[in-house]
């Protein structure tokens, strides 16, 4: 049985920690960078620290800006309505359906007591500021429809209540146990356009 090299191993090691990447991906990604020229690694290596150090979070929203530039989320919609996402690729496949006009507020996570995750770790006391001073009409809690989602958009709308302001839940089309990410268009539209109050 043959052993990879140090340099190999690392490199592999590196890639296998991604989200989605297991050992043979990893192994191939290396192997592809090893492969070619000594500049696909180098724009690569530099792509990857651009990104790390120019892509910041957007303090309103909590979606990605590039640091020193406004968020086109915030700056250019309707802030009355709020969409209420775990994470910023739930965001992007919102915004595929082509069907929300209204602002975003990413929470960078769910309230899940097994992977030691409470309130105070996610984004809940920034939407509560911004639902008190932004005129917030309504938040559209979009969190994915499995235990840790659910969980986090009831926790959520106990403590927007309080504020008299109208909270739904994006409807059940989106399939319990599934991601939002996964979702197709037509499915996700429909979710946003049969939300119920909660």
């Amino acid at each position: 049985m043959s052993k990879e090299i140090e340099p190999i191993a690392r490199l592999v090691n590196e890639f296998s920690k991604l989200p989605g990447v297991g050992g043979k991906t990893a192994q191939r990604f290396a192997y592809h960078i090893i492969k070619s020229d000594r500049q696909v690694a180098e724009n690569f290596a530099q792509a990857l620290l651009g990104a790390k150090d120019k892509v910041e979070f957007c303090p309103k929203c909590g979606f990605f800006v590039e640091a020193g530039h406004a968020c086109s989320y915030c700056t250019t919609r309707k802030q009355n309505v709020v969409c209420v996402v775990a994470e910023p690729k739930d965001l992007l496949a919102i915004e595929k359906v082509h069907g929300f006009s209204g602002a975003y507020h990413v929470l960078h996570g769910v309230i899940s007591p097994l992977a030691g995750k409470g309130p105070k770790d996610i984004r809940v006391k920034e939407l509560l500021a911004r639902v008190a001073s932004d005129g917030v009409e309504e938040v559209i809690l979009a969190t994915n429809p499995d235990i840790e989602g659910e969980a986090t958009a009831m926790y959520i709308a106990k403590l927007l209540k309080p504020l008299g302001v109208k909270t739904s839940r994006i409807a059940q089309g989106v399939q319990m146990g599934s991601d939002i990410e996964f979702a197709d268009s037509a499915t996700l539209q429909k979710a946003l356009e049969n939300r119920k109050e909660i």
